[in-house]
């Protein structure tokens, strides 16, 4: 029997920031990703780590130094400075309402003229149990891109929209340099073309506006 189905696709992402106006000024001046990042107003308590880091992959070294650059320059703060490491180049930033970001690229040195281009924009969620979270979103239509056990999962998602990938939390709190310790509101919600649901570590997904 064939049975096609709608890719499940991310179409935004949603922050729940204590002042939405300053939030969305930063944002279109540090990454200018337009409406893939919503804010709306939350005070919900939270503290420590979110439990989340929102990625840009990047072709080259400048493309990174560059958003990190307007991004410090908006208001950031800086958690892992940009450098080289074995697998590429990238820093790690705090946003002011909080959320934070990794800007990266595998490549060490600059193949051509500085761009602001960003290649993939991926939400990495730190999760207590990689495999029954995986087991979670298949069970939703999602199709796995590439696994490596219970470390590290990564979805397959339509060309243009925002990735997904699971990281044990542990390590992604220290991908992000921060402590793992975290309580309250993940301040963040998923909006895709699926209907809306709670993942097992409380992550939301609500239908996109149009």
């Amino acid at each position: 029997m064939d049975i096609t189905t709608h890719q499940t696709a991310i179409e935004s992402v949603i922050l729940e920031v204590p002042d939405p106006a300053a939030a969305a000024a930063f944002y279109a001046a540090a990454f200018g990703l337009g409406d893939k990042v919503r804010v709306r107003a939350s005070e919900a308590p939270t503290t420590g780590f979110r439990g989340f880091i929102l990625s840009l992959v990047v072709s080259q070294p400048s493309s990174v130094d560059s958003l990190i650059g307007t991004a410090l320059d908006a208001g950031a703060t800086t958690l892992k400075p940009a450098k080289k490491s074995f697998w590429g180049y990238g820093g790690v930033v705090q946003a002011p309402d909080g959320a934070i970001w990794k800007v990266a690229t595998s490549s060490k040195k600059n193949i051509g003229p500085a761009t602001r281009e960003i290649d993939d924009f991926v939400v990495l969620l730190g999760v207590e149990d990689v495999k029954a979270v995986k087991q979670f979103y298949v069970d939703r239509g999602l199709a796995v891109a590439k696994s490596f056990g219970s470390k590290y999962v990564e979805f397959d998602t339509p060309p243009g929209s925002v990735k997904l990938a699971l990281y044990g939390r542990r390590a992604a709190a220290k991908d992000a340099g921060v402590s793992p310790e975290g309580t309250g509101s993940h301040r963040v919600v998923i909006g895709g073309n699926t209907a809306p649901c709670t993942d097992p570590d409380g992550f939301a997904w609500e239908v996109a506006p149009a």
